[in-house]
């Protein structure tokens, strides 16, 4: 079994940061439903995207591993579609 790593998750629809213990082979979908699920975002996991140092994950089936990150990296969830600012 793999250890579990500490990733960092903002979810900017909540504007919270989660600590997510993870193994390095959770692929990023899960990554992105536990995030929402721990900041009580209610939706469908595919309108939102998940960020890794400034670029978006496009294949999120591919694990933490596969996509670089690494144990203390910080992440964001925000919607897939922008905001209008009113």
């Amino acid at each position: 079994m793999t250890a579990a790593m500490p990733v960092r998750v903002m979810v900017q629809d909540a504007w919270d940061q989660v600590l997510l213990q993870l193994p390095a082979s959770t692929p990023v979908s899960e990554l992105k439903r536990q995030a929402l699920r721990r900041t009580h975002v209610e939706g469908d996991p595919a309108d939102y995207v998940v960020k890794f140092r400034g670029a978006e994950l496009l294949d999120e089936n591919r694990t933490l591993d596969d996509a670089g990150v690494v144990g203390n990296a910080q992440l964001i969830v925000l919607p897939r579609r922008r905001q209008p600012v009113r």
